[in-house]
């Protein structure tokens, strides 16, 4: 078994990478859709890659790699990155949804009330496409496999 040279577990380095990996690369990403630099993105959540979906399958991958595919620890963090998956694609996504509408309704009101319910508008960036959440897993899985 390797040891890590961060955390002292290696999958948990491995971990590590693919996080640090999706967030740059969201910043990277900002550079086409939003012609510009935008350094924020390593901080937020939501956008390509899933950094959550690029985490839960370097880790299964990296324990499938280590202890065997057919392990009882694989078939959990497997089960547990389809889980997060789902959520990222499914809650997740329609809480953004949910909240894009509401900051609207609140905007209208604004202009036609004058008064101001709440201060600052929900976060409307919290999901992910299916596109986003592949990309995730796809980043996950190429960094298991190099590094473990």
């Amino acid at each position: 078994m390797k040891t890590g040279f961060f955390f002292g577990n290696h999958i948990c380095d491995v971990v590590f990478i693919a996080l640090f990996s999706a967030q740059a690369l969201k910043v990277v990403f900002s550079l086409f859709t939003e012609r510009k630099l935008n350094f924020h993105r390593f901080l937020d959540t939501g956008s390509m890659p899933s950094s959550h979906s690029s985490s839960v399958v370097s880790l299964a991958t990296a324990i499938g790699i280590q202890e065997g595919f057919y392990s009882t620890l694989f078939a959990i963090s497997a089960v547990l990155a389809v889980v997060v998956m789902y959520d990222a694609t499914g809650v997740r996504r329609a809480a953004g949804k949910q909240a894009e509408v509401l900051n609207k309704i609140v905007d209208n009101f604004k202009k036609n009330e004058g008064l101001v319910l709440i201060e600052e508008n929900l976060k409307e960036l919290l999901g992910h496409t299916p596109l986003e959440v592949f990309g995730g897993a796809l980043l996950g899985m190429i960094v298991a496999v190099l590094f473990t």
